[in-house]
């Protein structure tokens, strides 16, 4: 399937993110041609750190830009969006919703309006999330569960996988929208996120901060696995039949933050306590995923384990501190 990327003109946004990264690198490496939608400088990013700033074509902007959008997409001639764009962090989003709902609302509306402006456009997937589903009875969710996101995060995402999906049933757009667990993998430097926060203190010789009560329940998806999910699904979406429609991307296994941090503590063969701080606002207590329809529908299987997708992490967090 690598074929399929070759001399393809291919939209990412959020491409100097944790997935925006890899999935640029990935591309790259099938002989996609990638453009990016770059708002900010971070030379310290996997993005610019990988050499990948030297190999993408970027174009400056904002997801709040239409004009912006536009120009991009009609320019280069775009064939698939990638929308991976977006404000992730859920204490962020607490303290600034309207700048949250600005970059994943109507920066998805920007988006999906300029696609639909520019003939070139054949696919587009939108990365919405599993808080999009909010707090639900039945686990683990399924996709025909209701959105209902609650909190300023989770309302963006319900928000803007709502909007994705009736860009289909009301004017045909081609989009598909993923909703993944937490992902986790070297290159993010969001060092307030669990995984990233635990090896740099371990690195540090400090404990590693929990902020919750760690009971909190979640899906932690291989940032090489949702790359791989992503574009499996792009590619299987030259079948009409499944335009509009959402697919959950998880590994399946189910983890509370204790856990997830004691597991990193064992590969990293540290003795350290975990400081649970018990401050979390805002937030699930229990969320994880169903990938019984990705797996029935796209022939879809992750390759990654929480235990090796972790000694990876571990791996490239050392080499990225020791270097820094």
């Amino acid at each position: 399937m690598t074929a399929f990327w070759r001399d393809r003109n291919v939209f990412v946004t959020g491409g100097t993110g944790l997935l925006g990264a890899w999935t640029v690198e990935e591309l790259l490496a099938r002989g996609a041609h990638v453009v990016c939608l770059l708002r900010d400088e971070t030379p310290q990013g996997r993005f610019w750190t990988a050499g990948l700033r030297d190999r993408a074509t970027v174009v400056p902007g904002a997801l709040e830009d239409h004009d912006s959008l536009l120009r991009a997409l009609n320019e280069y001639e775009i064939e698939t969006v990638l929308h991976l764009g977006a404000q992730t962090i859920v204490g962020t989003a607490n303290r600034s919703p309207r700048a949250t709902f600005e970059a994943n609302v109507r920066g998805t509306w920007n988006l999906l309006e300029a696609c639909r402006a520019i003939a070139t456009v054949r696919r587009v997937v939108v990365a919405s999330s599993d808080k999009a589903y909010g707090d639900q009875p039945k686990l683990p969710y399924e996709e025909d569960a209701p959105l209902q996101g609650r909190h300023p995060y989770d309302v963006s995402k319900s928000c803007a996988d709502l909007i994705a999906l009736s860009y289909w049933h009301s004017f045909r757009l081609p989009v598909c929208v993923t909703r993944c667990g937490n992902l986790y993998g070297g290159g993010d430097l969001n060092w307030n996120r669990i995984v990233p926060g635990t090896i740099r203190s371990v690195v540090r010789g400090e404990r590693p901060v929990i902020r919750s009560d760690g009971t909190f329940v979640r899906d932690y998806f291989y940032v090489q696995d949702a790359v791989a999910a992503y574009l499996h699904l792009a590619q299987c979406m030259d079948d009409p039949a499944l335009h509009g429609e959402a697919f959950n991307f998880s590994n399946e296994t189910q983890v509370t933050v204790l856990e997830l941090t004691r597991r990193i503590l064992q590969v990293m063969g540290s003795t350290l306590q975990p400081d649970v701080r018990n401050e979390a606002k805002n937030e699930i207590k229990r969320q994880f995923l169903s990938a019984k329809k990705a797996r029935e529908r796209l022939g879809w299987e992750p390759r990654w384990s929480l235990d090796d997708g972790l000694a990876a992490t571990v791996q490239w967090y050392r080499a990225h501190l020791a270097a820094t």
